[in-house]
C-alpha cells in the first residue's frame, strides 16, 4: 500500500489485466476455444515478450502438456504464433499482433465448417423428402411439402451465409468496414 492506502500501481495493473483476461476467457467459447485456453491467450498477450511453454506453465500453474495442447489450439485459430529469438533453444510463442487477421481466420474456419455441414444436411433432407413424396399418401403429402418449403428456405440461407463467408475470405469486408488504426 502507498501513502494513501491504495495498492501499488503494478498491483492495480495486474488486477486490471486479470479482469480483462477473465472476460476474454469466458467469451472464447464463441470461437470454439476453451476458457482455459482463453486464459492462456490472455497470459501470452500481456507477457510483454514471447513465452516458452515452461513460462506459461509457471504463470498458469498448469502442466506443460496442457500448455502445449492449448498453444496448438490457439495456433490453429491463428491467435498465437511461434517466433524465433537468437540464442533461445526452446520454442517461443506470442499472440498474433493482427487481431483482425485472427478474427477473420477463426470466423472463416468455424463458420465455413458449420455452414457447410448444415447446408449438406438440408440438401440431403430435401432429397430424402422428395423421394418420399412418390410413396406418401395424400394426408402426408401436405406435411412433406411444408417441410420441403422450410428446407428450401434453409438452403437459401446457407447459400447467403456462404457469400458472407466469402466476403471475409476475400478481405472485402475491410472495404466496407475498415480496420481501425491502433
Amino acid at each position: 500500500m502507498d501513502k494513501k492506502g491504495e495498492l501499488p500501481v503494478v498491483t492495480q495493473v495486474e488486477q486490471i489485466r486479470h479482469q480483462f483476461i477473465s472476460i476474454i476467457a469466458q467469451n472464447m467459447g464463441l470461437y470454439n476455444i476453451s476458457e482455459t485456453n482463453g486464459r492462456l491467450y490472455g497470459t501470452v498477450l500481456f507477457a510483454g515478450q514471447p513465452m516458452t511453454l515452461d513460462e506459461m506453465s509457471d504463470a498458469l500453474s498448469m502442466s506443460k502438456m496442457s500448455m502445449s495442447t492449448g498453444i496448438r489450439s490457439l495456433m490453429d485459430a491463428s491467435m498465437v504464433e511461434r517466433v524465433w529469438e537468437k540464442g533461445v533453444r526452446k520454442d517461443l510463442y506470442q499472440t498474433e499482433q493482427d487481431w483482425y487477421k485472427s478474427f477473420t481466420s477463426v470466423f472463416i474456419t468455424r463458420w465455413r465448417e458449420a455452414t457447410d455441414n448444415n447446408h449438406q444436411a438440408a440438401l440431403q433432407a430435401l432429397k430424402d423428402l422428395r423421394l418420399l413424396l412418390s410413396s406418401a399418401n395424400d394426408e402426408d403429402v401436405q406435411m412433406i411439402h411444408v417441410d420441403i418449403e422450410k428446407l428450401e428456405g434453409a438452403v437459401e440461407y446457407y447459400e447467403w451465409l456462404d457469400e458472407v463467408i466469402l466476403i471475409f475470405e476475400s478481405g472485402k469486408i475491410f472495404e466496407w468496414v475498415p480496420r481501425r488504426p491502433s
